[in-house]
């Protein structure tokens, strides 16, 4: 899709790259993201998941490094087994999007919650990847069952009364299934989307899904949910401050049944 994309649109260089202060023992949430910023105002951002053996590397990058450099380039390595590359990959392949979003002014749903969409109902089985913790009393409520599958032992402790797993199979038995973006940056995506049930819905949400959704809806994905950025450079004083992004972000929603494919999608 990169590169189809980058055939298609003259994409601008990057002009700036922010990285946040490494924190061992995992990133506060004000401080949990580094952003790419493309000539022009586009912007995309990661998640920094860098393990605590990593901090020299991580302390070595540089924006200099960065700046100039066409983001294609970078967001072709998405994916990678190093999470500094897959990490600066992501937010250049999101920042990519988000400048060929405004080139050819494509269509955005702002209007859709993606986690509305998700409607636990009266018997459903919902599977949350990934725990949220504002949706809990709702789905229970709803007189909904919940899963919670996390890769985190310590929130099982935490929350003792929110069914977390650490076992992904347990996602055979759910009917609807609401799934944090940071599954796509850790390289686990393929594993839960293997223990999906065939019939399942399937939302993915956060502020890191700010790409073209066509690969995830071929994998049976029905929604995805993430953060667009309309002013890059209030964005990019906000996120230097570790202030909250609403002023200069907005969510949008990509739905499967209404996604016309992303520009130049045959292509793709």
């Amino acid at each position: 899709m990169v590169d189809r994309l980058a055939r298609s649109f003259e994409i601008p260089d990057i002009a700036g790259v922010y990285f946040p202060q490494f924190r061992k023992g995992g990133q506060p949430k004000y401080d949990g993201f580094m952003a790419v910023f493309l000539q022009g105002g586009a912007s995309g951002v990661s998640c920094v998941l860098i393990p605590d053996e990593m901090e020299k590397e991580y302390a070595c990058l540089q924006p200099s490094d960065f700046v100039g450099k066409n983001p294609a380039v970078w967001a072709r390595n998405f994916g990678s087994d190093d999470p500094i590359v897959s990490m600066v990959s992501l937010a250049c392949l999101n920042a990519l999007c988000r400048y060929v979003i405004s080139e050819c002014a494509f269509p955005m749903d702002f209007e859709t919650d993606s986690l509305g969409l998700l409607a636990a109902a009266q018997g459903d089985v919902v599977g949350m990847v990934g725990l949220f913790p504002q949706l809990v009393d709702r789905i229970k409520d709803a007189g909904a069952s919940l899963v919670v599958i996390e890769k985190n032992e310590q929130l099982v402790e935490k929350f003792p009364d929110a069914a977390i797993t650490l076992d992904p199979s347990a996602l055979r038995d759910c009917n609807k299934i609401l799934c944090t973006s940071t599954t796509l940056l850790n390289n686990t995506i393929e594993e839960i989307l293997g223990y999906c049930s065939a019939g399942a819905q399937i939302s993915i949400v956060g502020p890191t899904a700010g790409f073209f959704p066509d690969p995830l809806f071929k994998r049976g994905v029905d929604v995805v949910g993430g953060t667009f950025v309309h002013d890059g450079d209030l964005f990019f004083r906000l996120i230097q401050k570790g202030e909250r992004w609403g002023p200069a972000t907005r969510k949008f929603c990509f739905r499967k049944d209404r996604y016309p494919g992303a520009p130049g999608h045959a292509l793709l």
